[in-house]
């Protein structure tokens, strides 16, 4: 089905006739296909004329030769009649732009705005740069409400119905920047500084002549009460003629018998508007004087006065531009008629006017009254609101019928199966008592049974509670290594074993953080990072049967990996020049995103070092590694079954106590050599008897590191002073080491002070989040129930997918008996 096309009217009711032009859009271009050009028996300003019947008739003539139902309408109104004001305001947001003009109107507008109509529009050719208009022109334009109602008057009695109202020199503004001015900028290339020429428009009249100058950008407008008028009312006084004799005079000058008479009667009106339209554009380029004019454009009937074109060439100054037809107007059966083009210069206003209709223009402001297009909505709209409301009603209807049935069948006089729901409901109530007794009931055994189930766990869990610390510190010291062979607690001299051969872990102390939520802790990327990297190191060292087995994250380390000083595979696979690894957010990979803890917990840090550093590929962060964070990370415990100490032992993984994601949060790097008090020297006597308390003191027993049990307890479990004793020899005197007496030449060499190891420090972080006993022993015995009952199950599909032996006993027969050789 083919689209109705949408024709729009130009109405410009004039003083001498009526011009009409109807348009329409095709393909992009705008095309005439109607126009009609009415005139008046006598121009309206005659003073036995009577304007209103002139107009009325016009438009029913008009009405009774062409048809304007479905088309919007848009007529004109004089422009000495209207004001046009236009300012810049100061670069501000676009949408504060109407509060300005609001504020402009009440300076602008010389009457209460209540009193006018008026409309703005933002001009084209400013830019907008982040929501602020600069170099921006605002139109305003208003009129007299009084006034426009009283040109609305003609139309609405011929039951017009209206769409847009104009200003006569803006509808002509917008046929020429849009048929004539072609060649000028975009208005996104528009620059207020250099702006293109300018030309000047002169719609001559009867009674006034519009000047309009513009570039397509900025128009300036004024009316001058010149017009073809006054060339008659000229020639009745001159050649005292009837004023119809002078028109016609007027019209045909050049077959009069004395034409040169004639333009001498007319020349005072010819200087007259020479003078008023020098004297405009004198004050135009006064206020822009940027604007630079090329030519003159002459419009109305009015300018085929004889002589006209070229005196008003001669002596404004100005080349007057040749125009003798629209340039963009299509529709050949309109634009090619005799009777158009004899008219063509009085179409100017109408052709603007549909420009806009179709939405053209630059200029798309209109001085039509809100309530009139208010009320045309609303009328437009009653048909479908008195349907909806007609629909309405009888679905209301429809609704009160069916509610009706159903209520009826639920009064209490009604019956089914001789039961009415009297009687239904008194048995309904009496059930749901007794359900809600019953509810009752079982709501307070309920809460007895969880009051009973919180009293048990309380009496439980104190005893479970009073261990966990216990199992904690056991738990560490299971996790500590141990050397083969050496007796923990006891003295051992280090010629037996030296120190740097010895795998035990020394602890300076342990301590402790509660956090609401562990995942605080996990979150930093550097915590992610170290996990990372130990569980990588324990699946390459010491790879598991089963990945799930170890609870760590896949071994991501590829061949040719980057490593880190230890031979440590790096997270994201690089390592910086130093062997440090590169955290993953850094090396490019974006981070890591492991999953880790949640909720309450506590996080556990333990600070310590060791000797074990006489291989490089096995001591430092290696040994740690190797030993207390893959027993924290993979290792188990053995503790007691019950809270009191009593029981068998079990065997409990870390996990299973709440421990995980351990990490060497740090470590001093290579090992480093130190200097270690010799227990063994003995000083000399006197003075230096407080060498012995003072090594005592730091090393504990004899002021040597005890073992693995020694918690917490720096110097191990030596008391302060250890074995040496201030003041052994008297202030002052001198002593000597053991075997250095003179007269003991078969003593042993001399024990050193002190003797040289390197030492590597370290500090461990995991988390603790607490799994008391009673909820561990209860989690294995549902893990080994679930275990069973799937072997069961599997079990029994297995013997279920074997054959059938028809010659086997059926089950629970007793077996057949067997008789040897010797029948037995």
């Amino acid at each position: 089905m083919a689209k109705k096309p949408n024709y729009v009217w130009g109405l410009d009711i004039g003083q001498c006739g009526l011009k009409a032009l109807r348009c329409l859009e095709e393909d992009g271009q705008v095309v005439a296909d109607a126009f009609d050009y009415i005139e008046y028996p006598k121009i309206l300003s005659q003073p036995e004329a009577d304007p209103e019947a002139l107009v009325h008739e016009a438009l029913e003539q008009f009405l009774s030769r062409n048809d304007i139902k479905g088309a919007k309408v848009a007529i004109s109104v004089p422009g000495q009649s209207g004001l046009a004001k236009f300012f810049k305001p100061p670069p501000i947001e676009v949408k504060r732009i109407p509060a300005i003009v609001q504020f402009e109107a009440k300076q602008q507008i010389p009457f209460a705005l209540e009193e006018v109509i008026w409309d703005f529009q933002q001009m084209a050719g400013g830019t907008e740069v982040d929501g602020f208009a600069i170099d921006t022109e605002v139109g305003l334009f208003a009129m007299k409400r009084e006034q426009v109602y009283r040109y609305l008057q003609p139309f609405q009695k011929a039951e017009i119905e209206l769409d847009i109202v104009q200003l006569a020199p803006l509808a002509i503004y917008n046929f020429v920047s849009y048929d004539i001015l072609t060649d000028g900028p975009d208005p996104d290339e528009f620059d207020p500084d250099s702006p293109p020429e300018s030309i000047v428009i002169l719609a001559m009249g009867t009674d006034a002549t519009d000047l309009v100058i513009t570039n397509g950008f900025r128009v300036w407008q004024r009316s001058i009460p010149l017009g073809g008028n006054h060339f008659t009312k000229q020639l009745t006084k001159e050649l005292k003629l009837t004023f119809a004799k002078a028109e016609h005079l007027k019209r045909n000058a050049r077959q009069a018998e004395d034409p040169k008479a004639v333009f001498q009667a007319m020349r005072p009106i010819f200087n007259d508007l020479v003078t008023e339209v020098q004297r405009s554009i004198g004050y135009f380029q006064g206020i822009d004087r940027k604007a630079k004019i090329r030519g003159v454009v002459l419009l109305g009937n009015t300018v085929k006065l004889p002589g006209l074109q070229q005196y008003v060439s001669k002596n404004l100054g100005y080349e007057v531009i040749d125009f003798e037809k629209y340039n963009l107007l299509g529709g050949s059966s309109v634009v090619s008629s005799p009777a158009f083009t004899d008219n063509v210069l009085a179409f100017g206003v109408s052709y603007g006017l549909c420009l806009q209709a179709l939405k053209k223009s630059r200029l798309q402001t209109s001085l039509l009254p809100r309530e009139i297009a208010t009320a045309r909505i609303v009328r437009a709209k009653k048909p479908w609101a008195i349907a909806s409301l007609s629909t309405l009603m009888l679905a209301c209807a429809f609704s009160f019928v069916f509610t009706y049935s159903v209520w009826s069948e639920v009064q209490d006089n009604f019956s089914t199966a001789n039961v009415d729901w009297k009687t239904a409901e008194a048995a309904m109530k009496q059930q749901k008592s007794t359900s809600t007794t019953y509810i009752s009931e079982h709501e307070n055994h309920l809460a007895k049974l969880k009051f009973m189930a919180r009293v048990g766990e309380e009496v439980v869990g104190a005893g479970d509670r009073r261990i966990q610390w216990l199992e904690l510190m056991k738990a560490i010291t299971a996790a500590l290594p141990k050397t083969e062979g050496l007796p923990s607690g006891e003295y051992v001299s280090h010629k037996d074993k030296p120190l740097d051969e010895r795998r035990e872990l020394y602890i300076e102390y342990i301590e402790s953080e509660y956090f609401p939520d562990v995942s605080t802790w996990w979150n930093n990327p550097l915590v992610q990072e170290r996990y990372y990297n130990l569980t990588t190191f324990l699946d390459k060292e010491f790879p598991l049967e089963s990945p799930a087995a170890g609870g760590g994250v896949a071994d991501a380390s590829a061949d040719g990996g980057a490593v880190d000083a230890n031979g440590l595979p790096v997270a994201g696979g690089v390592a910086d020049a130093g062997g440090a690894p590169v955290p993953a957010g850094d090396a490019g990979a974006g981070g890591l995103d492991l999953p880790g803890p949640e909720g309450p917990g506590w996080v556990i840090e333990i600070r310590g070092y060791h000797y074990f550093n006489k291989s490089l590929s096995k001591g430092g962060a290696v040994h740690v590694r190797s030993t207390l964070l893959k027993e924290l990370e993979r290792g188990t415990v053995s503790l007691p079954a019950k809270s009191d100490g009593t029981g068998p032992l079990m065997e409990f993984s870390m996990k299973e106590l709440g421990i995980g994601f351990p990490i060497l949060a740090e470590e001093s790097g290579q090992p480093a050599p130190t200097q270690v008090p010799n227990p063994e020297f003995e000083p000399l006597s006197g003075a230096a008897g407080t060498m012995g308390g003072n090594m005592g003191g730091e090393m504990g027993l004899g002021g040597y590191p005890s073992g693995p049990g020694a918690l917490g307890a720096p110097g191990g479990l030596g008391a302060p002073g250890g074995l040496g004793a201030p003041g052994l020899g008297a202030p002052g005197t001198g002593g000597q080491p053991k075997g250095t007496d003179d007269g003991d030449e078969d003593a042993a060499p001399a024990e050193p002070p002190f003797f040289t190891v390197k030492k590597h420090s370290f500090t461990v972080q995991f988390v603790w989040q607490e799994n008391n006993l009673t909820t561990r022993v209860k989690e294995r015995q549902e893990r080994e129930a679930a275990r069973a009952a799937e072997a069961a199950e599997a079990a029994a599909a297995a013997a279920a997918a074997q054959p059938v032996d028809p010659n086997a006993a059926p089950a629970g027969a007793a077996p057949a008996a067997t008789v040897d050789p010797n029948g037995n």
